[in-house]
C-alpha cells in the first residue's frame, strides 16, 4: 500500500504518519512547506509539496497512491478559512482521489456534526461526509471529538504556572482521546474490510467536564487553579466583531464552536461495538488520568531538577563571594 496523509504536521496527522510507518506502509505526506515537515522525512516519510486550496497540486501528489487518510483542517492562524480549506479543499481532494483510482479514503470528521448546522465547521464536516459517500470512493469516516494533547496548554500549563484557566460558562463534557490511540484506528481502517463505506465514532474512555479536568490537574500538580469563566454572550459578541475582518474569520468560526460546548450535550459515544470491528482492545486506550499523570510526573521531575540546579548555582556563587576561603 502507498498511503498519502493529508494534514501530517498536525496533532493527529503526525501520529497517523508515525503509526503507518511503524506498520510498514509507504507513507507520503502532502505538505505546504518542507521546513516545518522535516521531522516527517527523518521518520522515513516522503514529502510532496501541495495545497488543498490549489487543486492543480493534488493529482501529482496522488500519483501511485492507493490509500488516503485526511486529517487536515484549517488552523486559526491560516490566511484561508474553514470554507476554503475544509470544504472546497476537501472536495478537490476527494475528486482528485477518485480520478487517481484510490482504493480507500479515510476521513477524520467531528462527532455529532448533524446536530449543529449553525456552527460552520460542524456543518462543513457533515457536508463533506455526504459528498464523500456520494463520490463513489470506498471510504471510512471517523467521527472524533477532542484530543488530550490540547488539554496540556489549556489546563495543565496554566495551573503549573499559576496563570488563569479560562472556562466557557457551563461546558458540556467531552470524551477526549489520545491522538496516538486515534491514529491506530485510522491506520487499522485501511486493512479491515468491515470498515469500508462505514462511519464510526472514535472517542476517549469517558467524557470529562472542564471542572473535572481542573480538579485532576490540581491534584496531580499540588496547586490551586485560578479560574475565570467567560460568559457565552461575550464570546458571541467577540465572534460577531471578528467577522467584520477577514483576518478574524477563522477566529470567529472557532468561537462558534463554543455553542457546541454550551449546549450541555456530552460529546461522547458508545465505543463498545467499535472496538471489535477494528480489532483493538479497549484496555489499550489511554485514560485521561493516565495521560495527565504521565505529563505531570515528567514535568514535576524536570522542575525539581531545575530547582536543584538553581540551588547548587546559588551555593557555588555564595562560596565564591565568601571572604573566608580555605587555602592549601
Amino acid at each position: 500500500m502507498s498511503l498519502l496523509i493529508v494534514g501530517a504536521t498536525g496533532t493527529l496527522g503526525r501520529q497517523i504518519a508515525r503509526q503507518a510507518l511503524d506498520e510498514g506502509y509507504q507513507v507520503r505526506c502532502l505538505v505546504r512547506g518542507f521546513n516545518r515537515a522535516s521531522f516527517l522525512r527523518k521518520w522515513g516519510a516522503e514529502l510532496v509539496r501541495g495545497d488543498l486550496c490549489d487543486p492543480a497540486t493534488l493529482p501529482p501528489a496522488l500519483e501511485g497512491v492507493t490509500h488516503v487518510i485526511d486529517a487536515a483542517t484549517a488552523r486559526v492562524t491560516d490566511s484561508l478559512g474553514v470554507r476554503q480549506v475544509d470544504w472546497e479543499g476537501k472536495v478537490a481532494l476527494i475528486q482528485a482521489a477518485k480520478e487517481a483510482g484510490v482504493e480507500r479514503f479515510v476521513f477524520c470528521s467531528i462527532i455529532n456534526n448533524r446536530d449543529y448546522p449553525q456552527v460552520p465547521l460542524m456543518e462543513i464536516k457533515r457536508c463533506t461526509e455526504e459528498f464523500l459517500a456520494e463520490s463513489g470512493l470506498n471510504y471510512t469516516v471517523l467521527q472524533l471529538c477532542g484530543f488530550m494533547q490540547g488539554l496540556i496548554g489549556q489546563y495543565a500549563i496554566p495551573i503549573l504556572d499559576n496563570q488563569t484557566v479560562w472556562i466557557t460558562g457551563n461546558t458540556a463534557p467531552v470524551a477526549y482521546a489520545n491522538s496516538q490511540d486515534v491514529a491506530k484506528f485510522a491506520v487499522r481502517a485501511l486493512s479491515v474490510p468491515e470498515t469500508e463505506n462505514q462511519t464510526f465514532p472514535v472517542v476517549g474512555t469517558r467524557a470529562w467536564s472542564a471542572e473535572e479536568i481542573v480538579a485532576l490537574c490540581e491534584r496531580l500538580s499540588g496547586r490551586t487553579a485560578k479560574i475565570t469563566r467567560t460568559p457565552l454572550g461575550l464570546l458571541r459578541v467577540v465572534r460577531k466583531a471578528a467577522r467584520f475582518f477577514q483576518w478574524g474569520w477563522n477566529v470567529a468560526d472557532r468561537l462558534a464552536f463554543a455553542e457546541v460546548l454550551a449546549s450541555g450535550t456530552s460529546l461522547t459515544a458508545d465505543m463498545t461495538p467499535v472496538y471489535p470491528v477494528f480489532g483493538i482492545d479497549p484496555k489499550e486506550m489511554t485514560t485521561l488520568e493516565e495521560y495527565m499523570q504521565e505529563y505531570h510526573s515528567r514535568i514535576l521531575k524536570k522542575l525539581k531538577e531545575i530547582e536543584y540546579e538553581q540551588e547548587q548555582q546559588k551555593a557555588r556563587k555564595k562560596r565564591q563571594r565568601s571572604p573566608f576561603k580555605s587555602s592549601k
